[in-house]
């Protein structure tokens, strides 16, 4: 059973707070970032992606680089930027894009959870990447970026939730991308009750996004047991990693689109013979196309759009071969394209829905890239079921919109 508890977090200044709230480090690069912190000089980038305090040539695993993520947060404690809450309390942390609301409690879960399969995984992830945020998290004695993770819908929590937002939030802003964030604390100890209770009987919870921030917290977690004097306190900081939990039916996967540099020395006319054995293809001419329904696959080549239907579809038992970007990958990047990991392959990109499809048109206009895939995107169901079976999906196959912001809730380990 999921062990979420309430926490002491350290939160932006009131005031301050539309200022500090970033986007995830892992969104955008050095330059972007550096730009960002360019506009907004209070920026929470300035702790996720401190190498901007340097020049370009300081890589961004520089020890130097964790020790100025760590100077930073301090200094931020230190000017009452972040305070401190007086109690260990949970958070309701509210998003609204374009109209929708999602509605997420702010935690510490439990690295023992992730351990035993309780927080479930879909997604491998990569040492280089662990390695980065584990440094980070040990530097600054703190995880300063939330892991989104899902649950199936609890009406205890819901009844809570609902209450608690009827009074007025602790601050809320709209940030520059049109989003409006809103915080609440749950404080009455009646509700933290009830809330920790609802968890305690849930059995599985979803990493939705933030697997290489979940892997790392978990690791810096195992290693101090092993340096621990004392052995193995299981009531210490840093057994829990910070989290917003979101109920399933709030949540919205956007598509995680394809582009390829080159057709793998074919003709288009080879290619499409090719595809022609496998799909059957309808020419939807220079207006975008978007999939309409799971199991369509939308391509745009030589300024036409294609749609592609699968003559045959793989076993829906599978929750993995089932998905549309496994289709696409094993009948067309892997055996016509010749992309058999497109993790490491600098031949295949990937656009994310937020950009639009009209993203995927430019840059194949461009020159740079031959042929785009438009996917239809995966569903919460579909992300269960793989996480479920304790199996894993291709990369880049979901793409959560809105991103929750860093900066907000900061969660120390000791």
């Amino acid at each position: 059973m999921a062990d979420i508890r309430p926490f002491q977090a350290y939160r932006p200044d009131k005031d301050k707070a539309e200022h500090i709230a970033a986007l995830p480090y892992d969104v955008m690069d050095t330059a972007e970032a550096r730009t960002e912190i360019e506009r907004e000089p209070l920026s929470f980038l300035r702790l996720d992606r401190a190498e901007t305090a340097f020049s370009d040539d300081v890589a961004f695993d520089d020890p130097r680089v964790y020790e100025k993520a760590a100077s930073v947060l301090s200094e931020m404690i230190e000017k009452k930027e972040l305070i401190q809450d007086k109690g260990r309390f949970y958070y309701i942390y509210e998003l609204t894009m374009d109209g929708r609301t999602q509605t997420g409690i702010v935690a510490a879960a439990s690295a023992d959870d992730y351990v035993k399969g309780v927080i479930k995984k879909h997604e491998n992830t990569r040492a280089d990447k662990e390695r980065d945020r584990i440094e980070h998290v040990k530097a600054c004695n703190a995880q300063t970026g939330p892991i989104f993770l899902a649950y199936r819908k609890d009406p205890v929590i819901s009844e809570v939730t609902e209450k608690v937002k009827k009074g007025a939030p602790e601050n809320g802003f709209v940030s520059p991308d049109g989003i409006r964030h809103r915080v609440w604390i749950i404080n009455d100890p009646a509700d933290i009750d009830s809330i920790r209770n609802a968890f305690n009987v849930i059995d599985s919870i979803y990493i939705a996004d933030g697997h290489h921030r979940c892997a790392s917290a978990v690791k810096v977690c195992l290693e101090k047991r092993a340096m621990s004097s004392e052995g193995t306190d299981k009531e210490a900081e840093y057994n829990h990693f910070l989290c917003v939990l979101f109920p399933d039916e709030e949540l919205k996967i956007l598509d995680y689109n394809r582009i390829v540099r080159d057709l793998n020395g074919l003709s288009e006319e080879r290619f499409f013979d090719r595809l022609r054995k496998k799909f059957d293809i309808e020419e939807k001419g220079t207006d975008i196309y978007r999939p309409e329904k799971k199991g369509c696959i939308g391509m745009y080549i030589s300024g036409s759009w294609y749609r592609l239907v699968p003559k045959e579809l793989p076993d829906p038992s599978d929750p993995v071969e089932s998905l549309d970007v496994s289709i696409l990958q094993n009948e067309v990047l892997s055996p016509i394209l010749n992309i058999e990991d497109p993790k490491t392959d600098s031949r295949i990109d990937f656009v994310g829905g937020i950009r639009g499809l009209e993203e995927l048109k430019r840059r194949v206009d461009s020159g740079k890239f031959v042929v785009a895939f438009a996917m239809y995107p995966t569903s919460i169901d579909e992300l269960f079921a793989v996480a479920d079976k304790g199996m894993l999906m291709p990369p880049k196959s979901t793409w959560f919109e809105p991103k929750l912001r860093s900066g907000l809730f900061i969660h120390k380990l000791s």
